[in-house]
């Protein structure tokens, strides 16, 4: 019996209302079309679809932070430590394996196991926005609680996390920033020359950049952000919204001649910043959630949801930042300009860009297929990444996988078999841990099994990955009712922010030197 496949998933394990309603927006999709057909209706049903979600957990403000395990005036206003859903629980070693052992856990076979969704541009475009607000301590040493986030989708991948480090960027001429022309493509200038940052970049910095030598210093780009160079990836995304700052404000200087450089480029920064969370509502968490109704970034929604509890000023949790390890969605080789080189060939890989192209680089990953979200498939070289994220939560005191269960309401699980049905999960669990209440939450996360076979995430993942991702975008100063109209992104900018509905949209209006038609989707060709 040991080795049989049990299911896990069923309202035993996660609950009636869980299950049902999981149910119900993955089922009968002809009565889900015809309520979409019904605008008024469908304004409705995505207004309260997302406040529910939002609900499944207390809403902000949190009573704790990183800061202190306790409630304190700085640890609520503090916001150089993170938020925190549950209070710190320490003294578990005892019944948990040492780290090394738990990030054995995820460590990818021969073959990687391939998601039943995803392509690889859905990891570039996780891992590209959500570290613009899901950032940790940048000083050396690390310290697990601080954060270097401004908390808000504010792009700095491409504008940068201060006012000195977007001044260097931009060109100070048509509200425009700084770039080259390559090939007839737009890029941005380099960094650095003879392996020195250059005078003018001096505010920007790059990650690991003392790890590279001088020949691979000058490949790369000044970028706002301190990881625009990081992987080709993110490269690509942050190339990409250059080009579209730069086409929005050469559209505003047409529409609107009287206007200075300065107004120029904080609109066409508001229109991009917008752009990008409409990508993240009707794209991103379209494909992540399996349901069929399609979730919309109408300009009403802001109102229909001011009052809801939740609808606070953001302020990025250390949950939400651990969840978003998803290293298993990323193939041990990469397909880059049309060859296969191995992951480690993509890090610090500007000078592929203008080699291959943007739209190359983005039907690329559009055409390759992601890894499966789980255990047992992440590429040995990430594998660091795991160790550290447990160390991390362990040094934190987060709370165990079930009592997070809990407070996202689903009930505790009470057997290994309820986290995953595969016996090879459950077995490996039952052989590092003392019970189901000492595995850790990052552990947890991941060993949970799907809902079912076409599901991305599982069903606590999706849970706290749907709730503070809309909480996260919806509360978006610039979404608010008062401002998210035409007097902060201008007549012509409410235009392209309303026909910008997927990332294809913004790739093929960006690619002159490269005009012809790409695929480019988050969604794999041959999902069901």
């Amino acid at each position: 019996m040991r080795n049989e496949r049990i299911k896990a998933r069923g309202i035993g394990t996660d609950g009636a209302a869980n299950r049902l309603r999981y149910l119900a927006l993955t089922h009968g999709r002809p009565l889900w079309r015809l309520a979409e057909a019904n605008p008024g209706l469908r304004l409705r049903l995505n207004a309260a679809l997302v406040d529910s979600a939002v609900r499944e957990m207390p809403g902000r403000p949190e009573p704790l932070s990183t800061r202190s395990g306790y409630t304190s005036w700085a640890s609520l206003t503090d916001r150089t430590y993170m938020a925190r859903h549950l209070p710190p629980v320490p003294g578990r070693d005892e019944g948990r394996p040492p780290v090394e052992r738990a990030a054995d856990l995820f460590a990818r076979g021969e073959e990687m196991i391939p998601c039943p969704r995803s392509t690889v541009l859905f990891a570039y475009f996780a891992q590209w926005f959500t570290d613009g607000f899901l950032r940790g301590d940048t000083h050396v040493p690390r310290d697990p609680r601080r954060t270097s986030s401004n908390h808000e989708i504010d792009v700095n991948p491409v504008y940068g996390l201060t006012e000195e480090q977007t001044d260097a960027i931009r060109a100070f001429d048509g509200g425009l920033l700084k770039s080259r022309l390559v090939n007839g493509g737009e890029f941005p200038p380099h960094l650095c020359e003879n392996g020195e940052i250059k005078p003018e970049f001096a505010a920007l910095s790059v990650a690991l950049f003392d790890r590279l030598d001088g020949p691979a210093r000058d490949t790369l780009f000044a970028t706002g952000g301190d990881r625009g160079n990081a992987q080709v990836g993110f490269t690509m995304f942050t190339v990409l919204f250059l080009r579209e700052h730069n086409r929005v404000a050469r559209v505003l200087a047409d529409a609107y001649p009287k206007w200075d450089d300065e107004r120029l480029f904080q609109t066409a920064r508001n229109i991009v910043l917008a752009i990008v969370i409409k990508l993240v509502v009707e794209e991103y968490i379209n494909h992540i959630t399996p349901y069929h109704f399609r979730f919309l970034l109408d300009p009403a929604l802001s109102t229909r949801l001011a009052g809801a509890p939740w609808h606070r000023q953001n302020w990025a949790s250390i949950e939400f930042n651990l969840v978003y390890r998803w290293h298993s969605l990323v193939p041990s080789e990469l397909v880059v300009g049309g060859r296969e080189l191995p992951l480690a060939a993509t890090l610090f890989g500007s000078a592929l860009l203008p080699e291959a192209g943007l739209g190359r680089l983005f039907e690329d990953a559009s055409e390759q297929r992601a890894g499966r979200i789980g255990l047992f498939n992440t590429d040995p070289g990430l594998r660091e990444v795991d160790v550290a994220s447990i160390a991390g939560s362990r040094a934190v005191d987060l709370a165990p996988y079930n009592d997070y269960r809990a407070h996202c309401r689903f009930p505790r699980v009470r057997r290994f078999e309820q986290i995953s049905g595969d016996p090879r999960v459950h077995e490996a669990l039952r052989g590092l841990y003392r019970g189901v209440d000492d595995v850790d939450l990052y552990v947890g996360l991941f060993a949970e099994e799907p809902g079912s076979a076409d599901a991305i995430l599982p069903p606590l993942l999706t849970k706290i990955i749907a709730i503070d991702a809309f909480s996260q975008a919806l509360t978006n100063p610039l979404l608010a009712p008062r401002l998210c109209n035409a007097e902060t992104f201008s007549p012509a900018g409410m235009r392209i922010i309303g026909t910008t509905r997927t990332i294809s949209d913004v790739l093929h209006r960006n690619v002159p030197e490269d005009p012809q038609p790409r695929f480019v989707s988050m969604t794999w060709r041959g999902a069901r």
